[in-house]
């Protein structure tokens, strides 16, 4: 079956250019023009990504994309005419995947949606899992838990946790993980890692300190430590 993508894009011309790019690339495409029409198509068809611009009218895409992180991880490319870098790190920050600036060349889109798609949907070994205290991750099914509870993260912030936690108590640099987890397509800011790393701290805010953490190594990198009664 094909992969379900959600534009959210107010400009007729744009959000015609990039359905006709997505379609051609072999994906089903639904089109919505506002931040209200957004959510609601959102929960109601869950698609597999979406491509949501900034200025919408109704609802900002910061306030969409605030309404996604609170029940799903399904990635987000956010598309925005502001070349600011403090609106690039806002839209990783508040849990984007990826950022698309204006304008753009439709090929362009269809790689950026291409290589999210790719990092949300690794496949690992079956049956797998990673037990740290009360921390559960569990590999074959991608989730996370804490004493049971489950824990939201983005698929590019999953997948740097598991790699972090494949490898506990040894050191990463940013350059590093960038390679490892963004992959060497990836052209923005290692910034990205800071910003991931704090949502992930934050949504494993209840697993107690006494278990493990992530920890920062000023001046060399993270390191998933996990530490032994």
């Amino acid at each position: 079956m094909n992969k379900t993508i959600l534009v959210a894009e107010d400009e007729v011309t744009i959000a015609r250019v990039l359905s006709a790019y997505l379609k051609h690339a072999g994906y089903e495409v639904l089109h919505v023009f506002d931040g209200h029409e957004a959510v609601a198509v959102f929960q109601e068809k869950a698609p597999d990504l979406v491509l949501l611009d900034v200025m919408l009218p109704g609802m900002e895409g910061w306030e969409v994309l605030q309404e996604i992180r609170k029940s799903s991880a399904v990635p987000v490319i956010m598309l925005t005419a502001l070349g600011d870098l403090d609106y690039k790190l806002k839209g990783l920050n508040q849990g984007a995947d990826d950022y698309i600036s204006k304008p753009f060349i439709g090929e362009e889109v269809i790689a950026r949606v291409n290589a999210v798609l790719r990092r949300s949907s690794k496949i690992l070994d079956s049956g797998t899992r990673m037990q740290f205290g009360s921390l559960t991750i569990h590999l074959d099914s991608r989730n996370v838990s804490i004493s049971g509870e489950a824990v939201i993260l983005t698929p590019k912030d999953l997948s740097l946790l598991i790699f972090l936690a494949e490898r506990p108590n040894r050191t990463f640099t940013r350059e590093d993980l960038i390679e490892q987890v963004w992959g060497m397509d990836y052209e923005g800011s290692d910034r990205a890692v800071d910003l991931a790393v704090k949502r992930i701290r934050q949504a494993l805010s209840r697993w107690p300190s006494s278990q493990g953490e992530i920890r920062t190594l000023r001046g060399l990198g993270y390191q998933f430590s996990v530490y032994e009664k």
